[in-house]
């Protein structure tokens, strides 16, 4: 659907800029030429019909190791039946002649790029006003099919290349003397709890982190005391989504945990004067930090990747917690469950790649891991989760529901199994946990264990 100043409108193109593309791979015997022009251009970049045939050809060749020129280009435009339709021998002939400098070629392949990305643009808008007019279609499903259209775009045009290894060496010995200087011992985001760190260096970028164990084990706590530790100790922006929590009780929580107030107290209300000095201190740390916090019950996977991806461009969130998993909602709720799991573990995990930051999601093991160790096979509902994640992170310790918070003790030692870790050693480590403020440490941090 096309409004009235699109309507008679020529899309973009540069008629020249495809003709000298064309004509510069004609005139060069060096393979590179045509290596360069394949690094920024697909066949449909280019907007005249006769030249995506041309080119379509030219890769032909290039596929199938043979030489490029004016002889064997029109023997394989008239062996696939392509000549007439791509104006015949004379035209073809004619390109060499439509060159400046064949030396200029990335320059015109850089055209032609940019005047399809923006044809695409614009196919795109009218795709999504089309869909707005639709009354039957769900308009956060339109927004979703829009970024991922128009990241699509970005993506299929990244002009990567491959470079020599000593070409990368001045930048990996800068940045070795970099982390030398800051004395930062980790490639990733620490998670504040060395040990766990050491393991991992720290959480990398693009990877997606499963942390699970059963109900009352302590997810939630240990994620939020990652959170609190990356956002307000390492001043990095964090997005958190709790999906079983309202962010009020999550803010409650965390409250309690950095000024070291019993969570009772805090729920209570039953509040001392000294207790007030702490609880400022750690609301005014709180308040500064970059913690992004959405707490939409039921999340749809589309509106979950949406709301990260503002995180992302607006607040350039570095990492992103999910509180979890197995409750956001899958797009099509007629699937079996095990399948919906399945989309929603294969989403996070490419919604990672795509934002190029570490997602970190909770999730429940079976009720079967009662009093033993969870293994992978113990990831509840599906095994896409296992298969999916870079690393997953088991939560283990003796349940204390049972008790009242006087009778527990002050300190409880658990453990964080990594029992995977795609690029790293596996293995187990303790950590604090401290029940009467929700809250866990590092063991260096406590003396009282």
């Amino acid at each position: 659907m096309e409004n009235r100043e699109q309507r008679g409108r020529v899309p973009p193109h540069n008629e020249e800029a495809e003709k000298a593309t064309l004509g510069a791979i004609l005139l060069s015997s060096d393979t590179d030429t045509l290596a360069t022009v394949i690094r920024y251009l697909r066949e449909d970049d280019f907007y005249k019909s006769a030249h995506r045939r041309i080119y379509r050809a030219i890769l032909n060749l290039f596929n199938r190791g043979e030489s490029i020129d004016l002889i064997t280009l029109t023997k394989e435009l008239r062996s696939t039946g392509d000549l007439e339709a791509a104006g015949g021998s004379t035209y073809v002939s004619s390109l060499t002649s439509e060159v400046p400098s064949s030396a200029n070629i990335e320059y015109y392949a850089r055209i032609v790029q940019e005047t399809s990305i923006r044809r695409n643009l614009i196919r795109i808008s009218q795709e999504i006003q089309s869909d707005s007019y639709n009354e039957g279609k769900d308009s956060r499903l339109i927004i979703e099919e829009a970024e991922r259209k128009i990241f699509d775009i970005s993506d299929s045009h990244q002009s990567g290349t491959y470079v020599r290894a000593g070409d990368i060496i001045p930048e990996t010995i800068e940045a070795i003397e970099k982390l030398y200087h800051t004395h930062e011992s980790y490639t990733g985001i620490p998670s504040g709890f060395p040990a766990l760190d050491t393991m991992l260096s720290g959480f990398q970028r693009s990877e997606f982190i499963v942390i699970g164990a059963r109900p009352s084990v302590g997810k939630t706590a240990l994620a939020l005391s990652m959170a609190a530790n990356i956002s307000i100790r390492q001043s990095r922006p964090v997005g958190f989504f709790t999906l079983e929590m309202s962010r009020m009780a999550l803010m409650q929580r965390l409250v309690a945990s950095e000024a070291r107030i019993s969570s009772q107290v805090i729920r209570t209300g039953m509040l001392k004067p000294a207790d007030f000095n702490n609880l400022t201190t750690a609301a005014g740390l709180i308040y500064e930090a970059p913690l992004y916090i959405s707490d939409i019950p039921n999340i749809k996977l589309l509106d979950l990747r949406a709301q990260a991806r503002r995180m992302r461009s607006h607040h350039h969130v570095e990492i992103i917690f999910i509180d979890y998993l197995t409750l956001i909602q899958a797009e099509n709720q007629e699937l079996p469950r095990h399948e919906q799991i399945a989309e929603i573990s294969r989403s996070l995990k490419a919604l990672a790649r795509e934002l190029d930051i570490p997602v970190v999601a909770l999730s429940q093991v079976r009720r079967e891991t009662e009093g033993k160790t969870p293994t992978l096979a113990d990831l509840r509902e599906s095994g896409s989760i296992e298969q999916d994640a870079d690393v997953v992170i088991f939560l283990h310790r003796e349940r204390q529901n049972d008790r009242d918070l006087e009778d527990m003790p002050s300190v409880i030692e658990t453990q964080l199994v990594v029992a995977k870790q795609r690029n790293g050693p596996v293995g187990t480590i303790k950590v604090a946990f401290i029940p009467q403020y929700t809250r866990f440490e590092s063991l260096a941090e406590n003396v009282h264990l």
